[in-house]
């Protein structure tokens, strides 16, 4: 079976395979799309959750949009993602991501392609409303200052080496015009090539691809090394080399068969205010100073699919793709790079249901109090303390997902961690030392002096915040309540909504914003661009 020749044969696949859920209602993509789609993170399990096309979109203002979004379609669940993959099971994921980085495949130039169905540039570019042409929905209504291209994957090349990277990175739309670009990171190919252009004093070419075959998604969003080239292993994931055509106003090469591709470049003489943005962190994501995109020429096919991403507080799309990547790709990498071929998975979550591992959830708690109170976990209760985790009181002690979000996020080990060392309640902990051989004797521990008992050590963390946060970026309960009421109408599968469900101010959430996040949701995010742009600052 060839692999899938564009979103379209991709969308037909998930739909034969149960997997699609046709939405025909009218959604405002402003308030209601994200806020819909969240609900099956938040209140499905996982084998339930599904990609959605939704095929009725208007907005705030009132305007309808003829082209359809797709939301979740790259990984909305494991098995959404074997499909993508043309896996038969999840279980040969990580088999079929190592044959493709084994066996990568260059790709090829045609002629033409569908993409370029409708091309849109000089005097034109505007002819259709340039980015506002487009059905974008706003992902966190309500935190979010604009709507934002949530599943680019960004093109653009070294300019001195000509290699190829195809990396996705968040877009706030500002304007038909411009959007900024979230590279994150110092590392990200984008970042990299765009140091280079700014040393030879050019701006960096760059094209959007929106809506492709999913190779090209799970290529541009695994962070593979600058020097290798995402369609190649694109390539080996499909059995077969990605074929491209040439942009229309800037020297790069854009798949054939997508769906919309935006060209054009980016300044590398200043910056402009980004953000907020509901972050797959599980928080908003706070303004910064990042790349301007400036848009040059617009190509799609005729009846193009806007297709969406689902981020923030995991579980969510981009957490399911990342646990898949980091165990599959992660051990390849290490093999191969390192010649450590005793590594045979990364693990990326972990069960916390033990009576070793406590969670203690606290209440306005000083920090000193959380640590006496830690503290006092291994003296007074030493056969339940291995590993002690002090949590606030807006994380569920018993939800070892969101104990996990909260030592990752709210806890710095340097100054968060205490190791505290003990002697071990019994002998049933083989990490102590290893059992004693079969038929020996050995004295149980109920009969032993504690001091008698081996050394072992008690890890005691502190996740409580020290200071206000951002908020959770989830939509907040007004729009997550309309949300639960539509889906109802829908007569969508009955929902079991872990917390949390809806997003939450934790403090660090100023006047300014709520304005801005406003204006987003009422249609007025150009607003907020205008803004951005008069704050542009030049690069030293």
């Amino acid at each position: 079976m060839s692999y899938y020749k564009d979103l379209r044969e991709y969308i037909s696949a998930l739909e034969a395979k149960g997997k699609l859920l046709r939405i025909s209602e009218p959604i405002n993509k402003d308030t209601q799309l994200h806020s819909l789609t969240r609900l099956q993170f938040r209140g499905l399990p996982e084998e339930e959750r599904k990609a959605i096309l939704f095929d009725n979109v208007f907005d705030s203002k009132g305007n309808s949009y003829a082209m359809p979004v797709l939301v979740g379609a790259l990984g909305a669940s494991s098995q959404v993602y074997a499909i993508g993959m043309q896996c038969d099971e999840v279980s040969e994921i990580g088999e079929k991501w190592e044959k493709a980085h084994l066996n990568p495949l260059d790709p090829i130039i045609v002629k033409d392609g569908p993409v370029h169905e409708v091309v849109l540039t000089g005097d034109k570019l505007l002819e259709r409303g340039g980015l506002d042409e487009f059905p974008i929905p706003i992902s966190s209504p309500g935190w979010d200052v604009a709507p934002y291209i949530t599943s680019p994957y960004w093109v653009s090349k070294d300019p001195e080496t000509g290699i190829r990277n195809v990396g996705t990175y968040r877009a706030q739309i500002k304007s038909p015009t411009r959007t900024g670009v979230h590279s994150g990171k110092f590392f990200r190919g984008i970042a990299y090539h765009w140091r280079k252009a700014r040393k030879l004093g050019k701006p960096l070419q760059v094209a959007v691809i929106i809506g492709s075959s999913p190779n090209i998604g799970y290529a541009s969003v695994s962070q593979l090394p600058t020097d290798v080239d995402e369609y190649t292993i694109a390539g080996g994931i499909a059995g077969e080399p990605v074929e491209l055509v040439k942009c229309k106003t800037v020297d790069l090469e854009v798949p054939a068969n997508a769906e919309i591709v935006i060209e054009g470049l980016i300044s590398t003489e200043y910056t402009e205010p980004e953000a907020p943005f509901g972050e797959a962190t599980g928080y908003v994501g706070q303004r910064e100073m990042s790349f301007v995109f400036e848009v040059k020429a617009i190509t799609h096919r005729k009846d193009a699919i806007w297709q969406a991403f689902i981020s923030q507080v995991p579980p969510s799309e981009s957490s399911t793709i990342r646990q898949i990547a980091c165990s599959s790709i992660i051990p390849k990498r290490i093999k191969q790079d390192m010649g450590m071929s005793y590594l045979r998975q990364a693990a990326v979550n972990f069960n916390n249901g033990t009576d070793r591992y406590v969670v203690l959830q606290v209440d306005k708690c000083t920090r000193e109090e959380v640590w006496k109170l830690l503290e006092a976990m291994p003296e007074q209760f030493p056969a339940f303390s291995k590993i002690v985790v002090a949590v606030d009181k807006d994380i569920d002690p018993w939800d070892a997902n969101r104990v996990n979000w909260a030592i990752t996020y709210r806890c710095q080990p340097h100054r968060d961690i205490k190791i505290k060392k003990i002697n071990v309640p019994d002998s049933q902990d083989y990490s102590v030392g290893p059992p004693p051989p079969d038929g020996e004797a050995q004295i149980p521990a109920f009969k032993t002096e504690p001091k008698q008992m081996p050394e072992g050590s008690v890890m005691l963390i502190d996740t409580t915040m020290k200071w206000a946060y951002p908020p959770v970026s989830l939509p907040p309960k007004e729009y997550m309540d309309d949300a639960i009421k539509m889906w109802q109408k829908l007569g969508l599968p009955k929902l079991n909504l872990q917390e949390p469900w809806y997003g939450y101010d934790l403090g660090y959430w100023s006047e300014e914003n709520q304005k801005e996040a406003q204006r987003a949701v009422e249609g007025d995010y150009s607003l907020n661009g205008d803004v951005a742009s008069q704050r542009k600052a030049p690069i030293e």
